[in-house]
């Protein structure tokens, strides 16, 4: 099987100056790709300005031998990430690949936190993927092409004690791509999402003995993968860590149709409409409604 290529296409890393963002810069710019590394690249709070470690990573693509411009601006506002985008197209001439990767926590149990630990965490994680994905939206669709991944988490999708904030926003995330992948099908866009498991500063001191298994050199495969242009896939979610990818599906069980509902009705058959064995797996809203159209009319 022939090696995949970037040759010749350019990419976006947001939050690139270290972890998962650093990993994806590095092995996106190996295969090919003209990378514009972006990072703010401060403590995992958020609250930093130097831009030491994304000009690292630029100096490590081109010491093997690859291309890559250093990028310090703050992505969440739609000026800074219209900033972003057009370096990338003003010193390499398009833009193929965008990864939205920046991200910072602010951990408080819901009964505590603030507006101070709530507000930063969506303009980034919310914000920063929107606004990206908005500035380089009608260059990619100009082209007839491009590729997004996105970034959620499993608390977005499970939930997790203590982080409402980035549970809310990596929730967001999921939305936003689906919709995205939707919108830019017509046109060649496709956007996908990863929910990644790995040691990075954001995460060092929740995994304990399984950090040194989940290198974040271990999620970076999928984005490549992801970002090629023989890769079809959109408005999809894939698990990644440790080794593992899987395909993270939305599932209704078939659950209680009553022509006549009640509440008690509801209660009764509790048991049947909380039973996963029969569970059918929907891409689509159009499914959900194809599924209540046949029992309507039934």
């Amino acid at each position: 099987m022939s090696e995949i290529s970037l040759d010749g296409q350019v990419a976006i890393v947001t939050g690139a100056g270290q972890g998962l963002g650093r990993a994806h810069a590095l092995l996106l710019a190996e295969r090919g790709a003209r990378v514009v590394v972006n990072d703010v690249s401060g403590p995992r709070d958020g609250a930093g300005g130097a831009v030491s470690p994304a000009r690292q990573v630029v100096d490590e693509i081109r010491v093997a031998g690859g291309t890559a411009t250093v990028e310090g601006t703050d992505v969440s506002t739609p000026e800074g990430a219209a900033r972003v985008v057009d370096l990338a197209t003003s010193t390499y001439g398009r833009l193929d690949i965008l990864v939205n990767n920046a991200g910072i926590l602010r951990d408080r149990s819901f009964s505590k936190i603030s507006s101070e630990e709530i507000d930063p965490v969506m303009k980034v994680h919310v914000g920063g993927t929107l606004w990206m994905s908005k500035a380089a939206w009608p260059v990619m669709r100009g082209q007839g092409s491009g590729r997004i991944i996105n970034t959620t988490s499993a608390a977005g999708l499970f939930g997790n004690f203590g982080q409402a904030n980035y549970a809310a926003a990596k929730a967001a995330i999921i939305g936003l791509t689906k919709t995205l992948a939707i919108e830019g099908a017509r046109s060649g866009v496709l956007v996908n999402a990863i929910e990644p498991g790995a040691r990075t500063q954001m995460t060092e001191d929740l995994l304990g003995d399984l950090a040194d298994s989940l290198d974040p050199s271990l999620v970076a495969p999928l984005v490549l993968w992801l970002s090629a242009r023989e890769c079809e896939a959109t408005g999809e979610v894939y698990n990644v860590g440790g080794g593992r990818v899987a395909r993270v599906l939305v599932a209704q069980t078939p659950g209680l149709f009553a022509r006549e509902l009640t509440a008690e009705r509801i209660r009764d058959a509790w048991e049947e409409i909380n039973d996963p064995a029969e569970t059918v797996v929907l891409t689509d809203f159009q499914q959900e409604l194809t599924l209540l159209t046949e029992m309507l009319r039934g």
